[in-house]
Parts: C-alpha cells; sequence; structure tokens
C-alpha cells in the first residue's frame, strides 16, 4: 500500500532552502511513499468567521481535503524571528476547523529545519512541535534534523549535494517510514 504524505513548506520564495530540502527528502523516500507540496500561498488567512457564516473559501476546503487524504505530514521550516513562519501556522488551523474536524488528529509526522546560520533553525524545529502535537501529530522524536549553512551545502542548481547532510536525511526519512508504518 502507498503511503500519501503531504509536505508543508514555511516557504514559497522562488529559492526557498526548504524547497531544496524538501526536494531531497522527497527523493529519499521508498517506493512505498508518495509525496506532494502543498501549496500553502494559495490559502486566505484563517477567520472562523468565514466557516461560521458558510462562507468557507475553496481553498480551504481543498486544502482540508488534502490533509483528510494524507497519512503522513513533513514540515520543512525556516527559522523566522526564532519561530516558525506564520504560512504553517495558518495551515495547521485551516486543517484543524471548523470545531470537531481537525483532519491532523492521528497523522505521524516529521520536522525538518533549515537556516543559512548557525544554529539549523532549531528552535523554529522545536517551536512547532507543540502545536503539532497538541493537534494530536505523533511526530518523529529521533533522529532530529537541523540542517545549518543550508546554502553552502547546494550545488549551483540549488540541489542538496552535501554527501554528509544527504546521509543524515537518509537516516530521517528512513526513520520517518517506519514511524508511518
Amino acid at each position: 500500500m502507498t503511503r500519501k504524505i503531504g509536505v508543508l513548506l514555511g516557504s514559497f520564495r522562488r529559492a526557498a532552502f526548504t524547497r531544496s530540502v524538501a526536494d531531497a527528502a522527497i527523493a529519499q523516500l521508498s517506493d512505498n511513499c508518495e509525496a506532494s507540496i502543498w501549496a500553502l500561498d494559495e490559502l486566505p488567512l484563517f477567520n472562523q468567521d468565514y466557516d461560521d457564516d458558510g462562507a468557507t473559501p475553496p481553498q480551504w476546503a481543498a486544502f482540508r481535503e488534502q490533509v483528510a487524504a494524507a497519512d503522513a505530514v513533513l514540515v520543512v521550516t525556516p527559522e523566522y524571528n526564532r519561530s516558525f513562519p506564520a504560512v504553517l501556522k495558518n495551515a495547521l488551523d485551516i486543517a484543524s476547523r471548523p470545531a470537531g474536524e481537525n483532519r491532523w488528529a492521528g497523522k505521524p509526522g516529521a520536522v525538518i529545519s533549515v537556516s543559512p546560520g548557525r544554529i539549523g533553525g532549531a528552535l523554529a524545529n522545536q517551536h512547532i512541535r507543540q502545536p503539532l502535537a497538541f493537534l494530536g501529530i505523533s511526530v518523529l522524536q529521533q533522529p532530529e534534523l537541523y540542517i545549518s549553512d543550508v546554502a553552502s551545502l547546494l550545488d549551483a542548481d540549488g540541489h542538496l549535494s552535501d554527501e554528509r547532510t544527504l546521509r543524515h536525511l537518509k537516516d530521517f526519512i528512513t526513520a520517518f517510514e517506519d514511524l508511518i508504518g
């Protein structure tokens, strides 16, 4: 049985480091998994009034269906101001509502953080685990993956090419697949 993995990127700029790392992670998945990167930049900001008034944005409805159909979720986040980006919080909120319809509950998940700096997005990685746990996502605890100095690990085409980092990524993806089952 093929497992469907939804990938949440914390940045959607054209040359996002998170995209390069997510592409490398997806390439490491076994044939038993199929991953897709979800378009979070198309989601209007969460406002409970939309659901309450019966005016749910169609982008929300489509995203909620994607989340419901996924078997697992992989978050690849940069660190913004010692936390994770608002686009990720918005996505988490949208698919956890309306009340009683949390589409995240019971899914396995994993977090990779990246940074052009030295701490590899460690604070963003740890910070996003709190809402993920609250939403009922069973987050991979070990190994953790924080990718520091990410720009220096990419080739001229923007692909993750550092062999040591790719080995760590492979170990991480193997553990994630074990969690998924």
